[in-house]
Order: C-alpha cells, then structure tokens, then sequence
C-alpha cells in the first residue's frame, strides 16, 4: 500500500513538473530589434494604446527620454511600425539599459513621467501603478545590453536636452521633432526646448548633463 502510494506521488510531481515547463512565456506588448552592438529599435506589437512614449534607465542610473518632441508629450505609436520612426544609439559606457514604453490612450505630458521614473530609478522593475497618469496607461520594460561595434548610420539626428532646474516647459508644436534628454538632476527639474532638426534616422544618447 505505501509503494502504491508512492508511485501515484511520483507521478502526480512528474505532471507537476511538466505543467511547469509548459508555462507560456509572458506577451510583451513590444519588440526591441537589436540593429548592431549598440543601436536598437522598438516596435509595438498589435492591440497596444494609440500613443507612447520612450525612456531608459542605465545600469548607472542615467535615465533618457528618447521620444522628444517640442510639445513634450507621447507621441502616435503604430503597431508594426518603429517607434519615434526612429533606431536608437545606447551609449557603451552607460552599461545595461531598461527601456520602459508607456502606452496611452491619450496623449500625455512627458515632464510628469520623467520626474516619477526618476523618483523610481532604484526599482527593477515598475508598472502602471507604480505612476499616477491620465486615462488608460500600461508600461512595458525591455532589457538591452549595449556592445562596442556596428557601423554608424548616415543621415543620423542628433541632439541632446538638458532637464535643469530653472528651466522651462517646451513650447506647444503640432510637429513632433527629434530630441533627446537624460532625466531630472532633482525633483524640480523641468525640460528645456529640443534642439531643431529634421528626419528620421538614429538618434545618438549623448549625456548633455556636464
């Protein structure tokens, strides 16, 4: 009787186990496209909200918005598409990256989302509760290790945007234009205005904070 019973208990932990193994892996809400040793793009996938917006945290605890624009709020993201329709350049140096994509149903000011990532730098990893926004919102964290290599891309934008304090909030714009900026030295940091530039191409993290 106790053999039978311990066979019947070897099996039922052999179904265990393969239930586990079987387990479907979690749906990402996005795609990270690895384009060379440091240059990267991200793509929604189907069913996200309408619009997003991008930023990384480094390993160093540097944090970038990477969809700038002059009105300073998410952006039109389309599934299948390359957000910012743009690649993105990681610097080595800053070691390992988390991207976080804010999805929305509206369009929200990025300045508010800046500052809480910043107040949540040291956490591993957030979610939408984690922040208090407007509307529907859901949050998807990739992760990206940066190499040396690649060749560079021509035609590629680059800019870089301070948050200092003292600054001012961007001017409102129906265009969204190219920019980028590392994230808040102190809790009353506020963006300044992105550089002027033009078209799509791959955007260069540079550290403007020195």
């Amino acid at each position: 009787m106790t053999r039978w019973i311990g066979a019947v208990a070897v099996v039922a932990l052999g179904v265990v186990g393969c239930q586990q193994e079987q387990k479907p892996a979690i749906a990402t809400r996005a795609e990270l496209k690895t384009l060379s040793g440091s240059t990267v793009e991200f793509i929604p996938k189907d069913g996200q909200h309408p619009y997003c917006m991008l930023f990384t945290v480094s390993e160093k605890g540097i944090i970038r918005q990477l969809t700038m624009t002059r009105e300073n709020r998410s952006i039109k993201c389309e599934p299948g598409k390359r957000i910012y329709n743009s690649s993105f350049r990681i610097p080595v140096e800053e070691g390992p990256v988390r991207a976080y994509i804010f999805f929305s149903d509206q369009r929200i000011q990025a300045g508010s989302v800046a500052q809480q990532l910043y107040d949540l730098r040291d956490k591993q990893r957030v979610t939408a509760m984690d922040f208090r926004l407007p509307g529907s919102v859901s949050v998807e964290m990739l992760q990206f290790t940066p190499k040396a290599g690649g060749e560079p891309v021509t035609g590629a934008v680059v800019g870089t945007t301070d948050i200092a304090e003292g600054s001012t909030q961007a001017e409102e714009a129906d265009v969204e234009e190219p920019g980028q900026q590392p994230a808040p030295p102190n809790e009353a940091a506020q963006p300044k205005p992105p550089p002027h530039g033009g078209g799509s191409g791959t955007t260069t993290a540079t550290d403007a904070a020195h």
